[in-house]
């Protein structure tokens, strides 16, 4: 018997419980799992990056429709400009060059995609830019009707790029997948609503905005608390999934579900 095979004999008899439980512990000593294949189980020496990225991304998407439907009667929304540039957008494109490095490719595409439209949208509203200016009429002083349609235009973009990403979550969480299903539906319905100039349909958008941030807030704290990236996609994207994020690991005396699509998809 060769001293390997003894070793592994006399580890198991003296204390089989420690011993198993080192077969499914990482390098860097994290908890493995196989729960969500869509985002691996790796070593990682820094803090769970997902919740700072989730939370980022569900303020920005809260403020958006709040503004969006004109709460208490405001009608310029240049005070979100601050918040989606620095909190959803450098605050979101650190967690994703964070996720680069634990090795999770999907944070790392989607939070880095989503600081960038965060950068894009708030850029709109800066005079330095140009970009709202181009689309005001001189004689009257109000955007044109090009203004609306390249607004849907941007939103169609968006949303086509938030479909690739749902698709691929679709083995990650409900939570998750959830974020971003919800996401594809605000981003066509705002397509559809700049598009057609329709109001109702603009408020529409923005009220399923809400779900968004909702879920995006909850997984954020799940990922939090997980002490993985892997576990985090149950999560990886909103409120629901940044709170789950951020509740776990013993952080608090509860836990909140992203119940994993693993075992159903």
């Amino acid at each position: 018997m060769s001293s390997a095979t003894y070793d592994h004999a006399a580890k198991t008899q003296r204390d089989p419980d420690t011993y198993q439980l080192e077969q499914v512990r990482t390098a860097g000593g994290h908890v493995a799992s196989s729960d969500q294949p869509s985002m691996p189980v790796v070593h990682r020496n820094f803090a769970n990056p997902a919740p700072l990225g989730l939370l980022s991304f569900a303020t920005g998407i809260f403020l958006i429709s709040i503004l969006g439907m004109h709460a208490r009667g405001i009608q310029t929304p240049n005070i979100l400009v601050g918040v989606i540039m620095f909190f959803g957008g450098i605050c979101q494109f650190i967690a994703g060059i964070m996720e680069f490095i634990a090795g999770n490719s999907f944070g790392a595409t989607v939070f880095p995609s989503y600081a960038a439209f965060n950068f894009s949208y708030a850029m709109i509203y800066l005079p330095g830019t140009g970009i709202m200016a181009a689309y005001i009429d001189a004689d009257t002083g109000l955007p044109t009707a090009d203004f609306n349609n390249a607004l849907g235009m941007f939103c169609w973009a968006w949303f086509i790029l938030t479909v690739i990403f749902t698709v691929a979550a679709m083995r990650s969480s409900w939570a998750l997948f959830s974020t971003l299903f919800f996401l594809d539906i605000e981003l066509l319905l705002l397509a559809v609503g700049y598009m057609l100039s329709s109001n109702s349909t603009l408020v529409a958008a923005n009220s399923v905005g809400f779900l968004v941030a909702f879920c995006s807030c909850e997984l954020a704290l799940f990922c939090s608390l997980l002490p993985s990236p892997s576990q985090l996609t149950g999560t990886s994207w909103t409120d629901w999934a940044g709170c789950a994020g951020l509740y776990s690991g013993g952080l608090t005396p509860f836990t909140l579900p992203t119940f994993p699509m693993y075992q159903s998809v």
